[in-house]
């Protein structure tokens, strides 16, 4: 009798044990990505990302004994509504952090808000004004604009490449982008010689890029934006017979921007993370494994190639929940504070140094320059 009493009190204290671990509160990871609409090539990947990781650490037992919440919502690529997305996770959902902003406008309509509320906040969006002036809640996991810009400019000098005309997109990204470029080209020795700009909806670049053409002494030419307008800008390049270099920033960095480009891509250069020439990485560089896993991981799950923007989702998330474990807490504050000491993290997008007065922690190292040979990356010569 008494050792049917024991097993029934050990029993009841395990059923009551597992229900203490299951009844624990989720923390909950709020996200407003751009899964539609034309930003949608990077908001798709960077939700699949996050799908796929919350799973996957919910079933090694999660983070402090507790189950991660997934709370996402899909702002069709208008910053409008992530700003109404925002309120509704920080207000009614009272999430604990936020991954993505795919875009730079969806994520500075959202950063009044987290600030205001005291929510940490790690963006996926390019430019550089999301931490610079540093915002106390705000971080940023991909390279900046003016970054793109520097590592374009560099490759420029080298192939001796000194007048250059800019085309940039009216969105946010790159607006400032077109912005930075404007600021760091005498550094390098670059004269912009043509600027035009095209809407991120526009479906014909080639009014724009025939006024370039017939522009004296153009030597390359750099497209400044993101989603599918780049793509387009390309075929129309190709179309009207231009052979000088091409040039684009990181916010094409995805097989998707090659599959829409068509043969108009190859040659085209541009900076961006390892993840994408993760197999043609040396042995020892410090990102490989990270990438290849990740590569691997993603391919394996969603039948589907990997990009850059997933890439930033998965080290946004991996250092939210780094510095939940660090913290030892939920406590907003606190994990605000950690997430600001990330120091060492090795990334898919580069190795991440936060401090107090860098929110995003990668150095221009962290980009490669990439050539589209053969319709795939390759690390440029």
């Amino acid at each position: 009798m008494k050792k049917m009493m024991k097993k029934l009190v050990a029993g009841a204290a395990l059923t009551m044990a597992a229900f203490g671990a299951f009844a624990a509160d989720p923390i909950k990871v709020g996200s407003v990505l751009s899964v539609t609409g034309p930003a949608a090539f990077l908001g798709d990947p960077e939700l699949k990302t996050l799908q796929q990781y919350v799973d996957e650490i919910n079933k090694k037992g999660g983070v402090l004994g507790r189950q991660l919440q997934l709370v996402h919502y899909d702002d069709g690529s208008d910053a409008n509504k992530a700003n109404g997305f925002a309120k509704r996770l920080i207000d009614d959902d009272k999430v604990d952090v936020i991954v993505g902003g795919t875009t730079t406008g969806a994520t500075m309509s959202m950063v009044p808000l987290v600030e205001k509320a005291g929510v940490p906040f790690i963006s996926l969006a390019g430019a550089v004004v999301i931490i610079e002036p540093v915002k106390k809640f705000v971080f940023k996991t991909p390279h900046t604009d003016r970054m793109a810009a520097e590592k374009v400019f560099e490759d420029m000098k080298k192939r001796g490449i000194s007048k250059v005309a800019l085309l940039s997109e009216t969105s946010g990204f790159g607006q400032s982008g077109k912005k930075e470029t404007e600021g760091v080209a005498a550094k390098y020795g670059i004269t912009l010689v043509a600027s035009e700009t095209y809407g991120p909806k526009d479906t014909d670049m080639s009014p724009q890029l025939t006024k370039i053409k017939s522009t004296p002494g153009v030597q390359a030419v750099f497209i400044f934006g993101l989603g599918q307008g780049p793509a387009i800008a390309t075929k129309n390049y190709k179309q009207l017979g231009v052979t000088l270099p091409l040039y684009h920033a990181h916010g094409v960095a995805s097989e998707e921007f090659i599959k829409l480009a068509g043969p108009a891509a190859e040659g085209v250069r541009l900076p961006a993370a390892a993840l994408l020439v993760a197999d043609k990485l040396p042995a020892n560089d410090p990102q490989k494994k990270v990438a290849v896993d990740y590569t691997k991981a993603f391919q394996d799950k969603w039948k589907t190639d990997v990009s850059t923007f997933g890439g930033h989702a998965y080290d946004g998330l991996m250092i939210v929940v780094d510095a939940i474990k660090r913290a030892n807490s939920t406590d907003k504050a606190k994990v605000r504070d950690a997430i600001e000491a990330t120091k060492g993290y090795v990334g898919t997008g580069g190795v991440v140094n936060m401090s107090a007065t860098d929110h995003m922690g990668l150095d221009l190292s962290a980009f490669r320059m990439l050539e589209i040979k053969n319709g795939d990356w390759s690390l440029a010569q």
